[in-house]
């Protein structure tokens, strides 16, 4: 029966940012539950390759370009998925944009443009296109996945780190409009995780020493790690579970 709360066949799937990372691993873990997963980001390519491997392995998915900051391509990612699988039961928010890292004082308008663009405005629409599609279809599960900086500013991070504060409370503004309607709204709050996206802070010693001294499991996260409250929160065993932002960051909040 346990197993069964996790089943996920034939749900289709759209996770953003899906071509590495998190993202990545998100899909991976959603195919595997028997979810057909269209996998998302700008380039359709490295998209592909994951698609590729997921069905080499199994799994159902196809792959879909889509730049979450630009709204046209929102628009068409959502024309095709109606006409090409008529429904959409699970959205994770995944793609994200962290372009600057430094003093917020030196933060340019070219910077907090694109950070705003992709993890505010992207978030936001691709969830109302997805919104009322489960709408029609009568409910659906949605993800966020922001950021632990969303609580505590990171140093040198600091327009991501509002524009996750931002998820957050968006995450429970869409839960308390759309749970009556059958759609659930929940946000992954991952900590220290080993990405590219996140490729600046591991570059920097002093501070990757620092953080992990901060963090009682004294170590930082794998992708893999972050994907398995994904699934919890779209899958049965989370049916009453909505507007939870969920902390996965190895107790650095404490």
């Amino acid at each position: 029966m346990g197993r069964a709360l996790f089943d996920l066949s034939g749900k289709v799937a759209l996770v953003t940012g899906a071509s590495r990372g998190i993202g990545r691993a998100i899909a991976e873990l959603l195919a595997e539950q028997g979810a057909h997963v269209i996998v998302s980001s700008r380039k359709l390519d490295d998209c592909k390759i994951v698609a590729d491997e997921i069905r080499a392995t199994g799994g159902k998915a196809d792959a879909l370009a889509c730049h979450v900051g630009r709204m046209e391509d929102i628009s068409a990612a959502f024309d095709h998925i109606e006409k090409t699988y008529g429904r959409l039961d699970i959205l994770v928010n995944n793609a994200a944009a962290n372009p600057y890292y430094g003093h917020i004082l030196d933060t340019d308008l070219a910077a907090y443009d694109k950070t705003v663009e992709v993890n505010i405005r992207g978030y936001f629409f691709m969830s109302v296109a997805a919104g009322k599609m489960m709408k029609r279809q009568g409910g659906g599960a949605i993800v966020n996945v922001a950021s632990v900086n969303g609580l505590q500013p990171g140093d040198r991070q600091g327009i991501y780190s509002i524009t996750k504060a931002a998820v957050i409370n968006m995450t429970k503004a869409f839960a308390k409009e759309c749970g009556p309607l059958g759609i659930r709204v929940n946000a992954l709050l991952p900590g220290l995780t080993k990405t590219k996206f996140a490729g600046a802070l591991f570059d920097d010693k002093d501070a990757y020493d620092y953080a992990i001294k901060q963090i009682p499991l004294r170590r930082h996260a794998e992708p893999r790690e972050m994907a398995g409250t994904v699934l919890y929160l779209v899958s049965d065993a989370a049916s009453y579970t909505n507007g939870e932002c969920i902390v996965v960051d190895g107790g650095l909040t404490i």
